[in-house]
């Protein structure tokens, strides 16, 4: 029972990071002015900003219950896995302060800083819920097929991507909440240039998230061929294939949502896809983990 419920623990998680980027883009952040309560209740009205502002707590709250279950059935279905254990509580530490920090968003009036660190926040807790799927896997004790310089392939180049993910993601939130999203209103030019003027932070801003982008694909499509070419581990091999296509469509949909002046539907879609690349990342990097889980 503890997989199933872990997998519903990491897809609630990245329906729950959808819907922040839903909450934003229909500038909904503050439709519920006070905290923890909307209104001074816990059943507002749930009509425009409201509907999307309170769902998203809700959300966020009922994944204050799952995970904490899915922890609990971990630890019974693998008693002797303490570093498991540990991971699960630290994950629910981390739900706590997520929450706070969710609070502090509203009470201080969306200061960029805590904003951008809730979204941090949101894809660790991710990472952490996506290793813990991977490394309970029945596969984990069945590697024979796999060569060491193999894991160690996946493991290096899924931290890779990870971290490269986790670092454009974050640019990605100081650019939305310094409304820095239309600096450079065209594409794939920026204000008719290849290279903008970069005297103004908002430009500076953008143009470095861009470039951080084309960067990132590059990488992630340079380290698909190296999986690909050096490794048979299929598992992997799905994995960067997935990561591979998936940065591809980033791109498109970065583009995209400047091309249709930051709609609901292309913001929305290039956040949830940015976090589902860290989970495809952090899957390689702890399936290739040459360390006995336990």
């Amino acid at each position: 029972m503890a997989r199933p419920f872990l997998l519903l623990v990491l897809l609630w998680t990245l329906a729950l990071v959808l819907l922040g980027s839903i909450v934003h883009a229909t500038e909904s952040s503050l439709a519920c002015p006070d905290w923890p309560t909307c209104f001074g209740t816990m059943m507002p009205e749930m009509t425009g900003g409201v509907f999307w502002e309170h769902l998203h707590r809700l959300w966020a709250g009922a994944l204050l219950v799952l995970f904490p279950v899915a922890v609990v059935l971990t630890r019974r279905s693998h008693p002797e896995r303490k570093a498991l254990f540990r991971l699960g509580l630290a994950g629910i530490a981390l739900l706590v302060f997520q929450a706070v920090l969710g609070g502090l968003t509203v009470i201080y009036r969306l200061p960029d800083a805590i904003s951008t660190s809730h979204l941090a926040m949101a894809l660790i807790f991710l990472a952490l819920v996506t290793v813990m799927l991977v490394r309970t896997a029945p596969r984990v004790a069945e590697r024979g097929a796999v060569t060491r310089s193999e894991r160690r392939l996946a493991w290096r180049l899924g931290c890779w991507i990870t971290g490269l993910v986790f670092v454009q993601s974050l640019v990605g939130a100081v650019v939305r909440h310094t409304d820095a999203g239309m600096a450079c209103p065209d594409v794939p030019l920026c204000l008719g240039r290849v290279i903008p003027p970069l005297q103004y932070p908002a430009v500076q801003l953008h143009f470095a998230h861009r470039i951080l982008g084309v960067g990132l694909a590059i990488a992630v499509v340079m380290f698909t061929r190296t999986i690909l070419m050096r490794s048979r581990d299929a598992f992997s091999r799905r994995l960067v294939a997935a990561a591979a296509i998936g940065v591809v469509g980033q791109v498109l949909l970065g583009f995209a949502s400047v091309a249709f002046r930051l709609g609901v539907p292309w913001v929305s879609a290039h956040s949830v896809l940015a976090a589902s690349l860290m989970t495809l990342g952090t899957a390689m990097a702890a399936h290739g983990w040459e360390r006995a889980a336990g």
